[in-house]
């Protein structure tokens, strides 16, 4: 069995009693970054091998894991943070198990796109997710054009790098529709801005940006 473990995206105790379960019990756990699984596995004392799954190992390893699986092994599949599949090489690996009749279970728990899509206060019904926008003005903006007139919440990720950018773009296309971004969610200095990109601006005047964001519009 290939378990996708959710695990934390901050708080470390907002992992399920059977998230920490299945990683005790499973022969290996396959994680992005094994340094920083370790942190959780310490934390509560999981002894179970880890071998690294990232995106530069991604094709090779994923057959090695595959191997594992077809010999009876059961592995968890775990991300940094999060659900393992959303935005990271988990992908790959769900989709080779189900072309190779490997049978995949979900531990579900933390992801940070619906802990702000449910934060925000905007319509939930329907929404549309984008990952990350485009790295350069152009693209985004282009991107951003193509999704003015849709009738739905727009979610995306946005690094502290680049949300000042970002906001003058969706300020030019957006112009005053309100928008909500949610930093370090479930983390200490968890903080939640509603504004509209213009409001949102003058507070990182104020600041400089820190951490991870979600943003909506």
């Amino acid at each position: 069995m290939l378990y996708i473990v959710a695990t934390p995206i901050g708080n470390l105790k907002d992992i399920s009693l059977r998230a920490i379960e299945v990683l005790k019990d499973v022969d290996l756990i396959a994680c992005e970054d094994t340094r920083h699984t370790k942190i959780l596995l310490d934390h509560y004392g999981i002894k179970t091998p880890t071998t690294s799954f990232y995106q530069q190992n991604r094709f090779v390893k994923a057959g090695y894991i595959i191997s594992l699986l077809k010999e009876g092994k059961d592995i968890a599949l775990v991300s940094d943070a999060g659900t393992p599949g959303i935005l990271d090489p988990g992908y790959n690996l769900i989709n080779l198990a189900i072309k190779n009749n490997i049978q995949i279970t979900v531990i579900p728990g933390p992801c940070a796109l619906i802990n702000a899509l449910v934060l925000s206060g905007k319509p939930t019904h329907r929404f549309i997710f984008l990952g990350f926008l485009p790295r350069h003005s152009q693209a985004r903006r282009n991107q951003l054009k193509r999704l003015a007139d849709l009738d739905m919440t727009i979610v995306f990720y946005e690094s502290s790098h680049r949300i000042v950018a970002t906001l003058k773009d969706i300020n030019e296309i957006f112009k005053d529709k309100e928008l909500v971004c949610c930093r370090e969610l479930t983390k200490r200095f968890e903080e939640i801005m509603r504004g509209n990109a213009d409001q949102l601006l003058e507070v990182f005047k104020e600041k400089r940006p820190r951490g991870e964001f979600v943003v909506l519009i």
